[in-house]
């Protein structure tokens, strides 16, 4: 019996238009077509053949690279406009913040609240590091 294989994602199953190719693919092909062909007729009598080929090449791949290139689901552009965003519109360091929403249910602000001292602690009132000498606890004059 003849079966088919079904893929489990279907959101990854893009329409085909013609020969196979998606619709975006089909409007950068025939992009490049129009900037490429007539790039090369009309310069190869001045540069050459193999002059004119190479610029039309050269013309040609940005819309290849375009209809083609996909990232995490995402044609070139906008991947290219997320990095200009997070390279040069949004801040290089970005502070973590955070907001207590338990702080305004209470009606208490972070002002208010009192900050107690540091008391010392009792019986600690050599300092550290020294040490007590023996005769330290003596009085002048006592043998």
């Amino acid at each position: 019996m003849a079966y088919v294989n079904i893929p489990n994602d279907l959101s990854k199953i893009k329409t085909k238009l013609a020969f196979n190719l998606t619709k975006r693919q089909l409007i950068c092909f025939g992009l490049a077509a129009v900037l490429g062909i007539p790039t090369y007729l009309f310069t190869r009598s001045a540069i050459g053949n193999m002059g004119a080929m190479l610029l039309m090449i050269t013309l040609m791949l940005p819309c290849f690279f375009f209809a083609m290139y996909e990232r995490d689901g995402l044609p070139f552009e906008k991947v290219l406009k997320n990095i200009a965003r997070a390279t040069f519109l949004w801040p290089r360091t970005r502070p973590y913040k955070t907001q207590n929403f338990y702080a305004y249910l209470n009606n208490i602000r972070k002002e208010d609240i009192p900050i107690e001292k540091n008391k010392k602690t009792p019986g600690n009132k050599a300092k550290a590091g020294q040490k007590k000498s023996a005769g330290s606890s003596r009085k002048k004059g006592q043998p």
